[in-house]
């Protein structure tokens, strides 16, 4: 008869206890088992409480070899509540009968079996194995083979995809947080936003009266943030104008160009007056100092009807000039994509009003560009795609599962949220922005069909849109930064769980995990360049960076920057409730309000952008890891190298913004969240 000591350990977190009562099994690398045992009920009479450690001996009649695994279940206690319970592990020490006289039993070394999770009665039967990573072709143990494929079988019975849309990724097949369960839900701990001076204006369906009225109302919402004060400061100037599309909520538009689009009705001649003496547009395009904003996506795209008036959208090509000074400088616009009489090209020698209004229109498209590609597409729903194919092809001991997690956990809840509130009806989208509820499908199917895996990863997306030299893009300067640190970081984990490129081919969970991406992430578009499988380390590792970067550092930039950029509402209007002009010289600054959005559509959409553009308080900064895995060995090691070089970074941030006029931080690590968890 074999013996042995079990120490079972609660979390201890004030709500982690449980009533119910806990069966345990142990499961040898043979095959054998011990009978379940109850570690707080009869004649153990421990209590599962928080942070408390529970100890039973547990005989087997079998030799059971070296114990691979611990099976749990709990059951509900009758006339007691049916509470979850937080375990955070198992130890188990084998008890040896010493020879020698008085000797009595002995203790080996303790096999620990990390949990960290809540357990349910409903779940069953869990199982827990010791918390050593590898892949699968590692295994030796036949029974541990078996329960890796087991617990892969069960979590695909339970984690399921659905189509959200036609040409939208897809998304995981769960309406609830209760069908999501306590292990994938999470509690965010608001930063307590004042809302006071944005509540209240419902009923004031009608355009705001004057920019007095409105600057009275910014002044009470933004009076202590100095970026939406420069930004009110600035807005209508050419300068500002192509700084935001390099720094501001949305930098992912702006790319240089050669050749001009041949919708655009302009040439050299009408283009000369805006660059530099004794220059021409052919030269300026041949030097790469011409950039674009194509809006072509929104072509066609049906607008919302808010307030019981019907809305507009443009689809504005836009030219941009960078200057000797490296100011990037708007030379033309021209507000819909097919060329015509009665689609001028607005110039900035047009009268002042016509040319603000049409730089007003550009801001309107971005703003259904950002939201809805750069910011919902490219974090939270390739977060999702990417956190159901690791739960459902990645099991926990997979390396990959570990180092992901993290990262994209909470896209799952936010998600599903999101779809329940923002996204439906009577949310935000449906009365306040212009790409309404009927407009959001085909947006995303537009930017989905348009993404391409090298967008993703900033050295290519960088390279290609030709913006990685420019002195003053800070966005793209930080980006590459910490996209480097993070590769480095990936890169070092990839190789101590994979020895060779061989390694990788042959990792059947690793191909299937992919598979499902590219399946229903890039929807098996092949142009979008997304992997289908990995043949290399370099090409896994890249991959994976790309993940973790777009659901940490890319979200911070393009949602914790909302409330800085688009509190000033002039600047980034959600909606326009009149057609882009046909003409030019009609127009007075002051009209310009009446083709803004309402008063109650503006501070509803405000209270959104305040809600989620806040990091929690007890955000977790970027590479800052609670899990156990990380917290030794090579795994350690690696963590804190990366954790050094994002310190660096921070550091050089913050010295560089000290002599910026407007600082950019929202790539700085301190400042970056591990995971899209708003």
């Amino acid at each position: 008869m074999e013996e042995f000591q079990v120490i079972v350990h609660t979390l201890p977190a004030p709500t982690s206890g449980t009533y119910s009562i806990l069966r345990l099994t142990l499961i040898g690398s043979e095959g054998g088992e011990t009978p379940p045992i109850s570690v707080n009920a009869g004649a153990n009479q421990h209590h599962l409480l928080p942070g408390t450690a529970c100890v039973v001996r547990v005989w087997s009649e079998v030799a059971l070899g070296r114990v691979v695994l611990v099976r749990l279940r709990l059951e509900a206690r009758t006339g007691f509540p049916d509470l979850d319970w937080h375990c955070r592990g198992v130890e188990v020490r084998r008890l040896c009968d010493r020879q020698e006289e008085g000797a009595g039993l002995q203790h080996q070394g303790a096999e620990h079996f990390p949990c960290s999770r809540w357990l349910r009665s409903v779940d069953g039967d869990v199982e827990l194995r010791n918390g050593d990573l590898c892949l699968l072709n590692s295994e030796t143990v036949q029974t541990l083979k078996d329960h890796r494929l087991k617990d892969l079988h069960t979590k695909q019975q339970h984690i399921r995809w659905r189509t959200f849309a036609e040409g939208v990724p897809h998304c995981v097949d769960m309406t609830s947080l209760k069908e999501l369960g306590p292990n994938l839900s999470y509690t965010r701990q608001s930063p307590g936003i004042n809302l006071q001076y944005l509540r209240g204006f419902a009923e004031r369906s009608e355009s705001w009266s004057s920019f007095t009225e409105l600057e009275t109302m910014f002044s009470h919402n933004g009076s202590q943030n100095t970026v939406a004060k420069y930004v009110q400061a600035h807005w209508a100037e050419d300068w500002f104008f192509g700084y935001q599309c390099l720094n501001g909520c949305n930098p992912l538009m702006v790319r240089q160009t050669r050749l001009l689009p041949p919708n655009l009705s302009i040439n050299s001649d009408i283009l000369s007056p805006f660059l530099p003496d004794g220059s021409s547009l052919e030269q300026e395009l041949e030097r790469g100092s011409i950039f674009l904003l194509d809006y072509e996506m929104l072509e066609g795209v049906p607008a919302n009807v808010i307030n019981g008036k019907q809305q507009f959208l443009a689809a504005p090509l836009v030219l941009l000039h960078l200057n000797q000074q490296g100011e990037l400088k708007p030379i033309a616009i021209q507000l819909q994509q097919a060329p015509g009489p009665q689609n001028p090209v607005f110039l900035p020698s047009d009268p002042g009003p016509d040319w603000l209004l049409a730089k007003t229109w550009v801001r309107c498209s971005d703003f259904q560009c950002h939201q809805l590609s750069s910011h919902f597409l490219r974090t939270h729903l390739l977060g999702e795609v990417c956190c159901t194919a690791t739960l459902r092809q990645l099991p926990e001991v997979h390396p990959l599962h570990q180092l992901l997690m993290p990262h994209i956990k909470t896209s799952l809840q936010i998600n599903i949220q999101a779809r329940a509130s923002l996204l439906a009806a009577n949310g935000v989208f449906d009365k306040a922005v212009g790409c309404g509820l009927e407009a959001l499908p085909v947006l995303l199917s537009r930017a989905t069909e348009r993404l391409r895996y090298r967008s993703l990863c900033v050295p290519d997306d960088l390279v290609d849109r030709g913006i990685h030299t420019l002195k003053h893009c800070y966005y793209a300067h930080d980006a590459l930064r910490v996209w480097n640190a993070l590769h480095r970081f990936v890169s070092g984990w990839v190789d101590v769980y994979y020895l060779g490129d061989q390694d990788v081919e042959q990792d059947s969970e690793l191909q299937s995990w992919i598979t499902e991406i590219y399946t229903h992430g890039f929807l098996q578009l092949p142009h979008s360049g997304c992997p289908q499988s990995f043949q290399t380390k370099p090409e896994l590792s890249q991959f994976v960076t790309m993940v973790i970067y777009c659901c940490s550092a890319l979200h911070s930039a393009v949602n914790f920057s909302q409330v800085d950029f688009d509190l000033w509402m002039p600047n980034c209007p959600a909606s326009m409730t009149h057609p882009p002009p046909q003409t030019k010289g009609m127009l007075t600054e002051d009209e310009i309000l009446s083709i803004l959005p309402d008063v109650n559509s503006t501070c509803n959409l405000l209270i959104t952008l305040f809600l989620l553009s806040q990091p929690a308080a007890d955000y977790v900064p970027l590479c800052q890891y609670r899990e156990p895995v990380f917290s030794s060995g090579a795994p350690r090691r690696l963590v804190e190298k990366v954790q050094a070089e994002l310190r660096a970074i921070s550091d050089e941030i913050t010295d560089r913004n000290k002599k910026l006029e407007l600082p950019y931080d929202y790539m700085s690590p301190n400042r970056i969240e591990n995971s899209v968890a708003i």
